[in-house]
């Protein structure tokens, strides 16, 4: 009898709670659903590893057989052993892998890998199993197929990988030479890859725009690093369960996993309002951050915003056409910004306009002394530091000569400089061009600049826009205080909504968000929802127009990305409510299921399996009251659908 009620409790939390189970908790017809709300019924899986779930080798499935036989968390053991004896010699299943220079001796298993539900961090059916030397294909491949059989009605899934960009290539290949019950069907199904989130940055640029949560259609606020939150919480029995035997520690995972899973349900009812507490506000303010920016360029790049639309929209509906989240121009090196400082100047001199402030010294020339006194700096620090501890007095004396020769160029080439540091559109104009060129440079410097000398080289020129940035913040906050002076007299009452106030918070380029934001949270400054942001100026244009264009793309997938979390939060308050309502009705099935009882144990029966539907029920009541607030919410705030 114990047996059979520990296998009906694992039983049920495998039939699981939120993710979508047509008879469950999905509407009749659903199937049919239009192509542009199917992403709704998508399941979301995120697969990992743990290396702190070992086992030392001791007893033997013989000795201590676990109850389970693959009923609960972990698969069924000598299907899954017989498998990976079967594929052994495969060379083609070995995984990116770290843990392979790790000390497996006396060890039956040097972790445990899993799939899990991404969205909430539940532990999916069949879906756990050890390792045995590493994270390696064919453990995970298994472990993959196995809990799809769970899920074959699915049409649209989404899995997360922190290695998917390697492991999905020959997915499919592989499938095929596998055993008859591990198939699974995928003609008819979206399938999308994905890394999780926090893993994302250590990926190549590709990587980075191709299987990225925030720029793909349909992912919600999802980061797919629940396998990362759940190993915080087992990793606490890991220490106990390394010295049972096989069986023992399959049995104890599969509690905790069933516990662990048992208070995710119950704390539905104020995870999912919290959530969508944020997730209104945070879908509103994207959403008019996008509008600003929009109509900001419309009037001067109307053909562009039509092509990027068309360009988003056809990757979106199928991947191997360009990704308009890519760079393709090359960025801006520090060669470049003396030509264009030089060029420009000529421009200005034919023209018959001189911008320079100096007899000596023009404004290109400027920053190429400046770039030469670094270089100076330089070899007078090397010298210092090759300099033995025995040097001669003559060697000192030319060091020092050598040094007070550069403080006087350094003095001197800064009062110059003073000259060159003294109207409220241009000076924003001229801020947003050069946050532009520092973004640029930023981006060359990390991508290409190695070693002290060279970085030292990259610096001076950094220090020069950097200067220039400050140069103009300082122009326009001049032309503000004199505008608002002048408001009384002036014939324009709404110049200040849009002239603000420049904050020193809102210098910052079009993809740098405020402090502390993440790409998700990230608010675009005002300044480059201003007029005139979109105009062509002096500035490369091919850069520029890419700029721009993944600024717009940007904004627009994040925008949807909250707007998509509001409409997935409560489809799966619906499915919660949906699903507590069907399992009371099942536990109900289960009180008159058995027969042959004695009048004791019918009675033990219908009392349990009652009590369970009860506590569905009472659940399912309880939610929908907390719950009851977010019509309210929805009906105050009237979205725009990006």
């Amino acid at each position: 009898m114990f047996e059979f009620w520990q296998t009906l409790a694992r039983l049920t939390h495998n039939l699981g709670i939120n993710p979508p189970k047509p008879g469950k908790n999905l509407l009749d017809g659903w199937e049919t659903a239009p192509a542009e709300k199917q992403w709704l019924f998508a399941q979301f899986l995120a697969i990992d590893a743990n290396f702190r779930l070992v086992q030392k080798n001791v007893s033997s499935e013989t000795v201590d057989p676990g109850l389970s036989r693959g009923w609960g968390y972990f698969v069924e053991e000598t299907a899954f052993k017989g498998f990976l004896q079967e594929k052994s010699t495969c060379t083609s299943h070995n995984a990116v892998n770290l843990a392979e220079t790790k000390n497996s001796r006396g060890l039956a298993a040097t972790g445990a890998g899993t799939v899990d539900c991404s969205r909430h961090n539940f532990k999916r059916p069949c879906a756990v199993g050890d390792l045995q030397k590493g994270e390696k294909y064919i453990n995970m491949d298994y472990l993959f197929f196995s809990t799809m059989q769970h899920s074959e009605d699915i049409v649209t899934l989404n899995i997360s990988y922190d290695i998917a960009c390697q492991w999905s290539k020959n997915l499919w290949d592989r499938l095929s030479k596998y055993s008859s019950h591990l198939r699974f069907g995928r003609d008819g199904k979206k399938v999308t890859f994905l890394i999780p989130k926090f893993h994302l940055p250590a990926h190549i640029a590709a990587c980075q725009t191709s299987f990225s949560h925030n720029l793909i259609k349909g992912m919600g606020r999802t980061d797919s690093e629940a396998p990362e939150r759940g190993w915080a919480n087992i990793n606490l029995v890991a220490t106990s369960t390394r010295e049972m035997g096989p069986g023992s520690r399959r049995d104890t995972l599969d509690d905790h996993f069933g516990d662990y899973n048992w208070k995710k349900v119950t704390n539905f009812g104020i995870s999912l309002l919290n959530k969508i507490k944020i997730a209104i506000p945070e879908r509103d303010q994207h959403q008019y951050d996008f509008n600003e920016f929009h109509n900001a360029l419309v009037d001067e790049r109307p053909r562009e915003i039509t092509q990027w639309k068309d360009a988003i929209e056809q990757w979106e509906a199928d991947h191997s056409n360009p990704n308009p989240f890519k760079t393709t121009t090359i960025t801006m090196m520090q060669a470049a910004v003396r030509l264009k400082l030089s060029q420009q100047e000529a421009g200005d001199l034919e023209k018959g306009l001189d911008s320079s402030l100096h007899a000596d010294i023009s404004p290109s020339i400027l920053i190429s002394s400046g770039m030469d006194l670094e270089d100076q700096q330089y070899r007078l620090w090397k010298d210092q530091n090759t300099l033995g501890a025995h040097a001669t007095d003559l060697q000192l004396a030319k060091l020092q000569e050598r040094s007070n020769a550069l403080l006087q160029k350094v003095e001197h080439w800064c009062q110059v400089q003073l000259l060159y540091m003294p109207m409220a559109y241009e000076s924003l104009d001229d801020l947003r061009r050069q946050l532009r060129l520092r973004s640029h440079l930023y981006k060359f410097k990390d991508a290409n600049i190695r070693g002290q000398r060279a970085n030292m080289r990259a610096s001076a020129v950094l220090k020069k826009v950097e200067l220039t940035v400050t140069t103009a913040a300082d122009r326009y906050r001049r032309a503000w205080k004199a505008l608002k002076v002048l408001a009384g007299v002036l014939d324009n009452p709404s110049w200040e909504a849009e002239l603000p106030e420049l904050q020193p918070t809102d210098i910052r380029g079009m993809s740098e968000g405020d402090s502390g934001q993440s790409e998700g949270n990230r608010t675009l400054s005002w300044i480059w929802k201003a007029r005139g942001v979109g105009a062509i100026g002096d500035d490369n244009e091919s850069i520029l127009s890419e700029a721009l264009r993944i600024e717009w793309c940007k904004l627009r997938a994040r925008a949807s990305r909250w707007a998509k979390e509001v409409e997935l939060l409560q489809e799966e308050m619906r499915r919660v409510a949906e699903f507590l309502s069907w399992h009371a009705a099942w536990w109900e099935e289960q009180a008159v299921r058995r027969t042959g009882l004695t009048a004791a144990e019918q009675e033990g029966m219908h009392g349990y399996a009652r009590r369970q539907a009860a506590m569905r029920r009472a659940m399912r009541d309880r939610f929908l009251a907390l719950w009851s607030v977010v019509s309210v919410l929805l009906q105050l705030l009237s979205p725009v659908a990006p």
